[in-house]
């Protein structure tokens, strides 16, 4: 217990000090987290003790809990194409693809490479949402999205565990082991259905009369944890009775007062997730199979991306499906404890399952940094593809004396249409691939690409334009699209949207140059007349 507990007050005083350092850097906690459990285990030589690893467990445990309290009953039925359609897609091409390189680089046989491939095929709940959720991501698409393939990764693992009772015991009835299974899913869902519905609100607000915060508080700690053990109890995970219990409590007034105040206590109980993590890494059997590491640390990781990619593209915008392949890449903490189980079980050897656990944890510790830049990462990707695009479709003689139009929505369209009846030459640049779709079938010059990128001006023959027209109203965008524009060296005559009126500037470094256009309420007849003079201007 000494041990423990200095390992603890260690543990607490590097986190504390190395999270200090990293938020003044903007580096996400979890790093620090993981140092910390790296310092513990170097200090008194154990990847972790048994207290430990169940303090971290719940760390997960109130983590699948607060998720469940944002997503009733109703709202998983309107995610059932996220949850059982993307996440089904994920899990079996990706399972299968980490199959095969599971059974190549390790030299697995089937059995134990099936379940180490379907285990490296989960993400990691505890980071992903963890970040979405603190950056406010969790309510937008790619958010949702990775937060529906998530969910169904938490329901795979009951199966997973299934198949490493399966495989590991010669004399178990296969046929009686899943009736078993299935007979305690309809159990439990039953079981904490009927205590949801008849006895969880009159409960809540029989506790709420007594006016008392710590009485509330200790009433969800009892439901979280009551319904975490019973799931337990029927041999599926904890988290899963704690994202049902949360499912149940969401159909309750009360969900915003629990989610509140459970807050500190997630975070705090990932912590420790982390610091256990940390504590599971040794160095010695890291740095005699660094190679294979590497090479296992970066084949997993573009296999899930390509096919969660791919198959997103079916189903949703491309940059929607870039930001949830790279949200969902990493290998997760559920598959560090099949990990240990199937070592527990002698079906994988010391040597592989530390192997497996690194390469889970460089996962995970590269997720923060990719999660906080994924915008960037993003357009990185989209910019690459764009010019490619720009190349391909652009004549060989590159245009001069033409228009350049950013945008391509309601006002774009109308000044392309009217662009298009003066016979002036022109190209639009959009970075929305529905609306260039539409162009294109119109017959008009629209291009995809992204206009905050100086390359993509340049393959666009910007210096050489008569007048760049940008027709975006968001004004983030337009700032950086003007920015953009005046690190060319020569002068570039641009009008501009502000307000509900339009500027007519010349990037220059004479201000008389600079002027506005006279017009309350500008349309796209005085946008294109001002286009036009300054094109005749340009010929003089």
């Amino acid at each position: 217990m000494d041990i423990v507990l200095k390992a603890f007050l260690i543990a607490s005083f590097s986190a504390i000090v190395l999270n200090v350092i990293f938020k003044k850097f903007e580096l996400p906690t979890i790093i620090g987290y993981i140092i910390a459990g790296i310092i513990i285990s170097q200090l008194y030589h154990f990847s972790g003790s048994e207290e430990f690893s169940h303090i971290a467990e719940f760390g997960i445990v109130f983590l699948m809990f607060s998720i469940g309290l944002e997503f009733s009953f109703r709202h998983l039925m309107a995610m059932k194409r996220e949850v059982f359609l993307n996440g089904s897609f994920q899990m079996l091409l990706c399972g299968i693809t980490c199959f095969f390189i599971a059974a190549y680089i390790l030299n697995l046989n089937d059995k134990t490479a099936l379940i180490v491939g379907f285990a490296l095929a989960l993400s990691s709940t505890a980071v992903v949402l963890k970040i979405l959720n603190d950056n406010g991501d969790i309510n937008n698409t790619y958010g949702r999205k990775a937060l529906g393939i998530l969910l169904f990764q938490d329901i795979a693992v009951i199966p997973l565990l299934l198949l490493v009772d399966v495989f590991s015991s010669n004399n178990q009835d296969i046929a009686k082991l899943i009736l078993t299974t299935l007979f305690s899913v309809i159990i439990l869902f039953s079981m904490l259905f009927l205590i949801g519905k008849y006895l969880l609100d009159r409960m809540l607000r029989f506790v709420i009369r007594a006016s008392s915060q710590e009485i509330f508080i200790l009433t969800i700690l009892f439901i979280v944890i009551g319904a975490s053990f019973l799931a337990h109890d029927f041999g599926f995970s904890y988290s899963l009775g704690a994202f049902i219990a949360g499912v149940l409590i969401a159909e309750t007034r009360y969900k915003h007062k629990i989610e509140a105040d459970l807050i500190p206590f997630r975070d705090l109980l990932l912590g420790f997730f982390f610091i256990t993590i940390g504590m599971q890494i040794n160095f010695n059997i890291v740095f005699e199979n660094y190679i294979m590491i590497l090479f296992l640390f970066v084949a997993v990781q573009v296999a899930k991306f390509v096919i969660s990619f791919g198959f997103l593209c079916l189903f949703t915008k491309k940059r929607s499906a870039l930001k949830t392949s790279f949200s969902i890449m990493q290998i997760g903490e559920f598959a560090l404890a099949i990990f240990a189980l199937l070592q527990a079980k002698n079906m994988i050897n010391a040597n592989t399952a530390q192997i497996l656990i690194v390469t889970a944890i460089l996962t995970m510790i590269l997720t923060p940094f990719v999660l906080k830049h994924i915008s960037k990462i993003t357009d990185i990707v989209e910019d690459f593809t764009s010019n490619e695009n720009i190349k391909q479709r652009l004549p060989e003689n590159k245009p001069s004396n033409h228009l350049v139009i950013f945008g391509y929505g309601r006002l774009g369209q109308e000044v392309v249409q009217r662009i298009k009846n003066t016979g002036v030459s022109y190209l639009v640049l959009e970075s929305d691939l529905n609306l260039v779709e539409l162009g294109v079938s119109r017959g008009e010059n629209v291009y995809f690409a992204n206009a905050t990128q100086e390359e993509t001006l340049k393959i666009a023959n910007i210096e050489e334009c008569a007048v760049a027209i940008i027709t975006i109203n968001n004004e983030v965008k337009l700032e950086m699209i003007c920015e953009c524009l005046t690190h060319f060296k020569k002068p570039i005559d641009t009008i501009i949207q502000v307000n509900g009126s339009y500027k007519k500037l010349l990037f220059s470094s004479i201000d008389e140059n600079i002027h506005v256009v006279s017009s309350e309420k500008v349309v796209a007849r005085t946008l294109i007349q001002e286009a036009l003079e300054c094109k005749i201007r340009k010929n003089l």
